[in-house]
């Protein structure tokens, strides 16, 4: 299920790398649609929305409440991962500028030939995708992007973005591709070997059921027993960001400026999520739906 935790973790690369594949849209979760959302009130009063976003969705599938869209219409200011989500020539270049290193190497010489057999049978025709100088981090995202079957143009966070309320991005496309770049040899080779090897399309399922229909649990196992159980990978891509995010977020509710917050689901879980650290700040998080 990598490509949907990477499609949990970043908005986007600008490649479609964390697109998610799309299921029928009877495998959706029955019933009435009610994705996580969390209000957060300030010792002042000062609202504040959270929201675990999904970044790619069947054309049909329902997501909306009555829940969501109050909070949605009640808040001042959209807060999203990249605000200039469909910049691809802003996210080409960012990637461009560290993806690729002179001297480097020839990718596949820096792999073993086991992975090499497994990496044909994943990309098949698509060689060129992997120039010699790349890095195993950026191999792993056009990886990931040359297997990918929806673009991702249903994503919650286009619609949002669509909403027309001011907007701020909490990264940019370098900032986020700068994570990748400053992943440990150790931590690039297991993104990259965790793609190459991902073939679970049933789990992908899973996880937007369980999203459609608000189970944390189901989502926190889905999330954190795959490439998420590897250390380094989950401090650099999901915990750290976290923590810088809540530092932007508060003084934003704190400022009375009543931010609708949309980012990946997985920002969202466990004692290191977003709702959770802004519990920690003194504030106090509802779950609404």
């Amino acid at each position: 299920m990598i490509r949907a935790l990477l499609a949990a973790l970043l908005l986007s690369f600008g490649l479609a790398a964390c697109d998610l594949l799309e299921p029928a849209p009877e495998q959706i979760a029955p019933g009435d649609p009610a994705p996580a959302l969390w209000e957060v009130t300030a010792d002042g009063g000062q609202k504040a929305w959270l929201f675990g976003t999904i970044h790619a969705l069947p054309d049909d599938a329902r997501w909306h409440s009555a829940a969501l869209d109050s909070a949605f219409d009640k808040a001042d200011l959209l807060v999203v991962e990249i605000a200039d989500l469909g910049d691809a020539k802003a996210a080409a270049e960012a990637f461009g500028k560290l993806a690729y290193t002179p001297g480097l190497g020839p990718f596949r010489a820096r792999q073993d030939r086991a992975f090499n057999d497994r990496l044909d049978a994943k990309i098949g025709d698509n060689k060129g995708i992997l120039p010699t100088n790349i890095e195993d981090w950026a191999a792993a995202l056009r990886i990931a992007s040359a297997s990918a079957e929806d673009s991702g143009e249903n994503g919650v966070d286009r619609a949002l973005l669509a909403g027309n309320k001011p907007v701020v991005g909490l990264e940019s496309y370098a900032a986020q591709f700068g994570i990748f770049d400053m992943l440990s040899p150790t931590d690039q080779k297991a993104l990259l070997r965790a793609v190459v090897e991902d073939d679970s399309g049933e789990d992908e399922k899973a996880m937007r059921a369980a999203w459609l229909s608000g189970d944390l649990d189901k989502l926190s196992h889905l999330a954190m027993t795959g490439m998420l159980s590897e250390p380094g990978l989950r401090a650099a891509l999901l915990d750290q960001r976290n923590w810088a995010w809540a530092e932007q977020i508060a003084p934003m509710i704190l400022a009375g400026r009543k931010p609708f917050v949309a980012v990946g689901a997985a920002h969202m879980l466990g004692e290191q999520g977003l709702p959770a650290l802004l519990e920690a700040r003194g504030m106090r998080v509802r779950r609404k739906q």
